[in-house]
This record gives structure tokens, C-alpha cells and sequence, in this order.
């Protein structure tokens, strides 16, 4: 990672963040962030899907350049006054995506929205984004600058799916006419003047078969349940239309028909996405509310602790077994073509904190050096007046890789070891202390804790119910040459049963801080969520699940480390607010690695 990717990668996080900051303000609501692109409220994603509340990898990284261009633009008079103006137009359209965000938040009861949600996918498609628009249009008064950026969002939006060519089909024209005549009707504003002339027939020839339905909607756009009614009329209305027309034979080819909806469904709605648990990507990992942690005085309890045990790994193998455990790893991670000197130098540069070293005298810019002034006299053209403070990365962090050694991951085991191994390697090549610790228990089905329970007649709610097992692979005070062999014993698969993640959090943030750094991360890496039997059934579904977020929450509050979350197969987005899902599948790669390691450097940055 270079000085020029690092810079970007920071400003970006601080757009995200400012994009946050907006939504709180205007809804009053602590509790929402972003992550990953979507608003999260305590790092759940909100069911948002219209068009333009989402932004774009692209988009992202193009307002990372932005930033940069308007300091530029701010400071010389060189830079052209069209590119400035893109540049104000693009930071305004990132702007408008949080704002549209926030009035959404306020504006509607979002239970309400999916118990109403049409079943067709294109009246979904349609119902949601009138609804988008609907929340839009009640802008709060005095807030120019608020509707500026909703507009410029929306001009975005429209113009991205216009250059993508989708609406040359005629199913991607009637989506398209009907939402540009809907945000106008709505917000008042004109549609975009690009796109006018190419959508003026059509809108010609359906306004009178949607005219009272548009109506009805700018009418009743105070009212969410009453807007309901139009909105749907007018969602089966442009249904209909489509019906028609393919029945029609507006296209040659049936099946040429069917792909070009389709290409016009994706393209209008970009990321609407809605939980229907049959799309083929990653899932989101599932969560709750957990009445009973709710409900206790005392929070999150534990109803013993006298069989909790913490170890090291290697201690439950013999060294036979070890031996060959890592003789094992060692040939998988051969055949995968894995650079460590160069992961180790991105490694360096991502956790790296800058500290002033010195100073760098004879500058054209910076802060006046008074030794020099004499130099203005004798030479008043001369401009090496200044000085500038220069900068040394410092590495003084500490890596955490904390492994949920419950049974699921028992299967994904060796590629998640092979991906510890690599990077544990590269760190200590980076001269970068790290630690690999896992969490399992001690026993199936609440082991002699739950005889314990049961031998104390069964009280209500006791809370968490098993033997932890803390697992320690690697220390922090060993080089991974020296801990090669220990690592391997994450192949030995009776470990893994049950998974307490909450407290193992807890535990490695503890271990960390015993260690002095400038910067401590600890990455999570599992494929679910919190899950123990005994405690489960003696307590509720989500008791593990909600003092995990209760226990992410308060590291973060703490702010001395950095809680990732790595989702093996899985997004856990709803648990930790930077996570990252990975396929592992196959065998990880270069790619792989250096996604990791960009990702790693991301919460510094924000």
C-alpha cells in the first residue's frame, strides 16, 4: 500500500464517517453508522433498498479523489472552474445519499413498508423507490443545501443509469420515464435535462393511464398509509404496461425480451436488494433481540466459572500429531503463490502510525523559517522561506487473530489456518508483534456447568450456561518461527464444539491491552454467530448473540483497540462495524491477502 492508496483510503473513511455524522444529526439518532455502504443502526443494516441510498465501490473511491481535488481546487487558482464544479457535484451527490438516508429514517414506519410490499418483483421494485421519493419530498424548512444534495443524488443516479445504456430497451424507458415523473411530481423539480427529450413520448403516452394515481400520491405524500394506496395502483399500473407490451410483441425475441427486463430491473434499482434468502452471495449473518438479557438488572451473566479453562493449543497434541499437522500446512501453503516480503511491507505501511521525525528546511511552502528571513531582503524573489515537518511511519501496533473453534468451523479450518499462518509470518517480518488465540468450551451441551445447573434445581435465566475454553496458539512475546509448530495445532478437530464469542472478545481485548502499542487490532474471524446449546435453551435464542454486540460496542467505546470482524462465508456486518466476508472455498491467494491486509488498515484511516 502505497502514500498514494493510504491517503485515499483515509479520506474516504472520513467521508464515510461525515456521511454518518449527517444521518445523526438530522434523525437524532445515535445509534446509526455506515458500514460497508449501508446505514446500520448498532451495526444492524437497515432494510433500505431504494436506488440512490446506496453508493457504489466506484463512487466511493471516486469521492476519495474528489476530496483531494477540492483542497486543490480551494488552494490554486490553476484548476479549472468546470472541473471544481464536478467536483462540488460529486461531493454534493455523496451528501444527498445520506440525506435521502435520514429523511428516510424519519419519515417512515418501515414494519409497515414490508407488511405492504407487493410479491411481483417490479411492483417491489417501483413501491419501494415511490417510497424513497415520498420521504424525499418532505423536506424539512430552511435547509437549502439539504435539497441541494437530494437533487444532485438524483440527477447522479438518473445520469449513471442512462450512460449504462439500459433504457435503449423499452422496458428500461418505461421504468425509467415513470421515475423521473414521480421524483418530479413529487419533489417539484424538473426531470434531468439530459434525459428529457428521449423520455418526452413516453411519458406523453402513459400520463393519461398514471396521471390519477400521480395525483393521488403528490396529494397524499404527508400520509404514509394513504400514499400506500396510489403508490401500489401505480406499481400494478406500470406492471400491467409491461405485460402488455411483451404480450404485444414489442420485441422480436421472447426470450431477448425477458433478459432486457431484467438487465432494466437490475440497472434502475443498482443494489435493491431485499431479503428473499434466495440470493446466491454471502449472507448476512441472522440476529435478534434477546429478551431475557433485556429484562436482567444485572446483564449478561455467567452461572459458573469454575470450569473455565485457558490453554495452550499445542498442550491437547502430541508432538507426533503436530509435526504432522504442520507438514501438512506447510504443502498448501506451498502450492498457493504468496509473496510474505511484500504482504509484509503493505502490512508495515497499514498499521504504521506517522510521527514527526525532523524538520525539512528550504521549502517553497509551509510555516515561515525566521533563520531565512534575511534571505527575503538580499533576495526578495527567493520563495525557500519555509519549512515543513517531516514524517516517520512508525510500526509499534499489535495484530490479534482471534478464531471461533466452534464445530461449523471445523470444516473451513485448514484455508483459515493457512490465511493465520501467512499473515502471522508476514508480521513478523514486518516486525510486528501478533497474537492467535481461539475460543471453543470445555464440553458439549453445557458440559458440568449444566450439571451444576441442574443439580441446583434449574433457576431461571442463569445466563451463560458451559465451560469456556480459551485457546492460545501463539503469544504475542514468540516469533512465528518459534510458534510454527503451536499454529498447526488448529488442525486437530476436536477441539472445535461450542463458540462463546462475547466473553472470548472480552478476553483477547484484555490480553492486548497488556501490551504496550500505538495501535492494537483484533480480528475476529468465524462463520456465524454465537451459539451454546445449554445456554440457549435455558436462557433464549439471542442471550450470546446481543452480549456480543453489547461487548463490541463497549471495546469500541473504549477505543484502545480496534474490534474487526472476518465472516468466513459469512457477512457479520450486525455484530462488528468493520467486517469483511470472504469466500475460503478455495484456497486463499495473493488477492485474497492483500484485500485483508487493505482492509486491516481501514478503521486507522476512519
Amino acid at each position: 500500500m502505497n502514500d498514494t492508496e493510504r491517503a485515499a483510503m483515509q479520506r474516504a473513511a472520513r467521508a464515510e464517517a461525515l456521511r454518518a455524522a449527517t444521518v445523526r444529526a438530522l434523525t437524532g439518532d445515535a445509534a446509526l453508522h455506515y458500514s460497508g455502504g449501508r446505514l446500520c443502526r448498532n451495526m444492524t443494516p437497515l432494510p433500505f433498498h431504494a436506488p440512490h441510498l446506496r453508493v457504489t465501490q466506484d463512487e466511493r473511491a471516486a469521492m476519495a479523489a474528489s476530496a483531494g481535488h477540492v483542497v486543490a481546487s480551494a488552494c490554486s487558482s490553476s484548476v479549472s472552474s468546470s472541473v471544481a464544479s464536478a467536483v462540488w457535484s460529486s461531493v454534493a451527490s455523496f451528501r444527498g445519499s445520506a440525506d435521502s438516508a435520514a429523511l428516510r429514517t424519519l419519515h417512515s414506519d418501515t414494519e409497515w413498508h414490508r407488511q405492504h410490499m407487493p410479491a411481483d418483483p417490479v411492483e417491489r421494485l417501483l413501491f419501494e423507490s415511490f417510497e424513497q421519493l415520498r420521504c424525499e419530498s418532505l423536506l424539512p424548512p430552511g435547509m437549502p443545501g439539504l435539497a441541494h444534495n437530494l437533487r444532485a443524488r438524483f440527477d447522479a443516479w438518473s445520469r449513471g443509469v442512462y450512460l449504462s445504456g439500459v433504457i435503449d430497451g423499452d422496458a428500461g424507458l418505461l421504468l425509467y420515464t415513470v421515475a423521473q415523473m414521480c421524483w418530479s411530481r413529487l419533489s417539484g423539480w424538473p426531470v434531468l435535462e439530459e434525459t428529457e427529450g428521449l423520455i418526452e413520448a413516453t411519458r406523453a403516452s402513459i400520463a393519461p393511464a398514471i396521471g390519477v394515481a400521480l395525483a393521488g400520491m403528490r396529494r397524499t405524500r404527508h400520509d404514509q398509509h394513504a400514499f400506500a394506496v396510489h403508490a401500489l395502483d401505480l406499481a400494478q399500473r406500470v406492471r400491467s404496461m409491461m405485460d402488455a407490451r411483451r404480450a404485444a410483441g414489442l420485441e422480436d425475441d421472447d426470450a431477448q425480451n425477458q433478459q432486457n427486463e431484467e438487465a432494466a430491473r437490475n440497472a434502475f434499482s443498482l443494489f435493491l436488494e431485499f431479503d428473499d434468502g434466495d440470493d446466491e452471495g454471502i449472507a448476512l449473518a441472522h440476529t435478534g433481540e434477546s429478551r431475557v438479557l433485556r429484562a436482567s438488572e444485572h446483564g449478561y451473566r455467567v452461572f459458573t466459572n469454575r470450569y473455565d479453562r485457558e490453554a495452550y493449543a499445542a498442550s491437547f497434541v502430541r508432538k507426533a500429531l503436530l509435526a504432522e499437522y504442520r507438514e501438512r500446512l506447510d504443502e498448501r501453503i506451498r502450492a498457493q503463490p504468496v509473496n510474505v516480503a511484500r504482504l509484509a511491507r503493505m502490512l508495515k505501511a497499514a498499521l504504521a502510525v506517522p510521527e514527526r521525525d525532523d524538520w525539512s528546511f528550504g521549502e517553497e511552502s509551509g510555516r515561515i523559517d525566521g533563520r531565512r528571513l534575511a534571505q527575503l531582503v538580499s533576495s526578495p524573489a527567493e520563495r525557500r522561506l519555509f519549512r515543513l515537518e517531516r514524517h516517520t511511519l512508525i510500526s509499534g501496533a499489535i495484530v490479534g487473530f482471534l478464531i471461533d473453534c466452534s464445530g461449523s468451523m471445523r470444516a473451513q479450518i485448514e484455508p483459515v489456518a493457512m490465511l493465520v499462518d501467512v499473515l502471522a509470518r508476514a508480521l513478523d517480518c514486518a516486525g510486528i508483534a501478533s497474537e492467535i488465540l481461539g475460543f471453543t468450551t470445555g464440553a458439549w451441551n453445557g458440559g458440568r456447568a449444566r450439571s451444576d445447573w441442574l443439580a441446583n434445581g434449574r433457576p431461571e435465566h442463569p445466563g451463560r450456561l458451559n465451560e469456556v475454553l480459551n485457546l492460545v496458539f501463539k503469544d504475542a512475546d514468540t516469533s512465528w518461527r518459534r510458534a510454527r509448530a503451536d499454529i498447526a495445532a488448529l488442525l486437530k478437530g476436536d477441539l472445535f464444539r461450542e463458540g462463546v464469542d462475547g466473553e472470548a472478545v472480552e478476553w483477547a481485548c484484555n490480553r492486548m491491552r497488556a501490551h504496550a502499542a500505538n495501535r492494537r487490532v483484533l480480528i475476529v474471524i468465524s462463520d456465524g454467530s454465537p451459539m451454546d446449546a445449554a445456554t440457549h435453551q435455558a436462557n433464549d435464542a439471542y442471550y450470546l448473540d446481543n452480549h456480543l454486540k453489547q461487548v463490541v460496542a463497549q471495546q469500541r467505546a473504549y477505543g484502545d483497540v480496534d474490534v474487526l470482524g472476518l465472516g468466513v462465508g459469512l457477512d457479520l456486518s450486525p455484530y462488528y462495524r468493520y467486517s469483511l466476508a470472504v469466500d475460503l472455498s478455495v484456497a486463499p491467494d495473493m488477492a485474497l491477502f492483500s484485500e485483508v491486509v487493505r482492509w486491516i488498515g481501514k478503521p486507522a484511516a476512519a
